[in-house]
């Protein structure tokens, strides 16, 4: 864990946190309807969780700016129901799941939360410090094996982690499927690590006026 200075509530995308080892082993149908706190997520039932958990990074993301700067932590799928609603989310007939979709994510959580957000695309790791010095967080997108920072990731983007913190030399963030307790909140990795595994894009939240 990093010696960021800001406190920011950690919340992993499935509801036991140390699940996500054996997600990765078991597969996430396999695991997650193991998982003992299911019903937290506000699910109705155990197929929705883990219909839906595998899709929650996004709305994990909200769900931990919302406890900084509420102190309240809503279940990820009354989040996800309500994202759905301004299209952040499409459902297929088949049940399938596709987003997060950043344009209506964004009307989302001006018009539920009054939060002012915008949509970055463009950029590379070292333009974050200069984002964050306007934003409070950054929802950014990833490729899921940032959990191994050591690693070469196949592609970029696919995930979602928000960025705590930014300089010329690192970025610090929660990663909703973090594997270990320091994969988890505020990893710290070299700003040049980063880049390997982002995008380019992502959702600035401003801060509060």
């Amino acid at each position: 864990m990093t010696d960021c200075a800001r406190h920011v509530p950690y919340f992993s995308q499935w509801e036991s946190r140390e699940l996500t080892s054996d997600v990765l082993t078991r597969g996430a149908a396999a695991a997650l309807a193991e998982d003992p706190q299911w019903a937290s997520s506000g699910a109705k039932t155990m197929d929705e969780y883990v219909r839906w958990a595998s899709n929650l990074c996004g709305m994990a993301c909200l769900k931990m700016i919302l406890a900084a700067r509420t102190g309240r932590a809503i279940p990820m799928l009354e989040l996800a129901r309500k994202c759905t609603e301004y299209g952040g989310y499409s459902v297929n007939a088949a049940g399938q799941i596709k987003g997060l979709i950043y344009a209506p994510f964004v009307t989302f959580v001006r018009e539920a939360f009054r939060i002012d957000a915008e949509i970055v695309t463009g950029i590379s790791a070292c333009g974050l410090a200069g984002v964050l010095r306007q934003a409070e967080f950054f929802i950014a997108s990833v490729h899921h094996s940032i959990r191994w920072p050591e690693r070469q990731p196949p592609m970029k983007g696919g995930h979602l982690v928000l960025v705590l913190e930014a300089t010329s030399d690192h970025i610090v963030f929660h990663n909703p499927s973090g594997h270990t307790v320091s994969s988890q909140e505020y990893a710290a990795v070299p700003v040049s690590t980063f880049d390997k595994f982002f995008a380019g894009r992502g959702v600035a939240i401003r801060a509060q006026a």
